[in-house]
This record gives C-alpha cells, structure tokens and sequence, in this order.
C-alpha cells in the first residue's frame, strides 16, 4: 500500500443544512457602497491594512441564448468586520478596483472563481493575484465535491448560510442596488473571508493561481 488513504468527508446536503440555525449575515452599517472615487480611495486605505479579503463578483444575468455578460458589474471585497461592494460602471471605482485585486501579497478567497477571474481579465485588464479558491482548500482536506459557501458555513459554524433567488437574479448593473442587492452581495464575500479565518489560512500565503 502506497501511502495511507485519504479520509473523504460528506459535503452537508440541502435537508440537513436547512435544519441549521441562520449564520448571522453583515449588517447595513457593516457594508459599504464604493461609487465615486472617494469612496474607492478610502476602501483602497481600509482594505490594504488586512492580509486577506474574501473575495465575489456579480453580473447582470444573461436569459437570452448566445446573449454574452459584460459584467462583472460589482466586486465584493470584505475582512472579518466589513464589507465594500465596488459598483464597476464607475471608471474611477474600476481602476481601483483593478489595483486592488492585481496587488500582491493579499490573498483574496472565495468560491467558485473560475469564472470571476475571466470576466476580470476581460473587464478590468488586469490578471488578479493572490486568488484562493476556497473549494480546493475542503478537497485537500478531504470532501468530496465543491463545498460552496452553504456547505462551508455548515461544516465551519454548524449555521445556514441563506441566499436570496430574488437578490441573485436581479439586475446587478443597475447605477441604484437596493438594500438587499447590498446585503446579499457583500455577504457573500463576508462569509469567504470568515470560512478563510475558521481554516487555520489566516498566515498561509498559498493561493491557487
């Protein structure tokens, strides 16, 4: 026997995690809207004093067949205390927008990235780095599928991490997001970044591109 057998984990399914009690989401007073420049310098200084942020995008979604995305239209970065949600039609929040995720030596986690770092690429120009792909951290550990942001809430914090259907589907270029358009957003940063804490990575520089 070459090596010992790796210990697979079932990922929690949709019935066990509905049981759970709710993950106490980021509040309003918590999340900030990066519109102007401004705002964009001041969440440049606030967010480059931490070593990490988690990390999501938002689109437009697309209903037509062959329609193409231009988004993405916002970019989530968040610590352990607060949340930023960049609104990318904005050519002063974009470019510090494209900074921020070019810079080395912050790791930015998340999940499911593949496709956010497309879009990136195509709509800021930059190649983003120090991205951490938060699935592969729970399959070198053992599960055995991607885990998500639900699944990782579950096994973390014994809690249910709930996303609004409504919120994900609506119009995420839009100049005005509501205040749940905000909630949602930036709660989904705001978990990857605490799921990042809750493994132990807080001083690993490891990414995965």
């Amino acid at each position: 026997m070459i090596g010992a057998m790796r210990t697979l984990h079932a990922t929690p399914d949709k019935d066990a995690i509905a049981l759970l009690a709710p993950f106490e989401r980021l509040g309003l007073e918590h999340i900030t809207l990066v519109s102007t420049q401004a705002q964009a310098c001041a969440a440049f200084d606030s967010l480059t004093k931490a070593p990490a942020w988690g990390f999501d995008t938002e689109s437009k979604p697309t209903f037509k067949v062959g329609e193409l995305s231009d988004g993405p239209h916002i970019l989530q970065l968040a610590t352990p205390e607060q949340a930023w949600v960049f609104q990318l039609h904005d050519l002063d929040c974009r470019a510090v927008a494209a900074q921020l995720l070019a810079m080395p030596g912050i790791v930015k986690a998340g999940f499911g990235l593949g496709d956010d770092r497309k879009r990136i690429i195509h709509k800021l120009g930059v190649v983003p780095v120090g991205i951490l792909e938060l699935n592969t951290v729970f399959r070198e550990r053992g599960y055995r599928k991607d885990m998500g942001v639900k699944g990782a809430v579950a096994v973390l914090f014994n809690q249910r991490f709930i996303k609004s259907k409504k919120a994900a589907t609506s119009n995420w270029a839009n100049a005005y997001l509501t205040e749940s358009q905000l909630v949602y957003a930036a709660n989904d940063a705001y978990a990857a970044i605490r799921v990042y804490v809750a493994l132990g990575l807080v001083d690993s520089a490891t990414t995965t591109v």
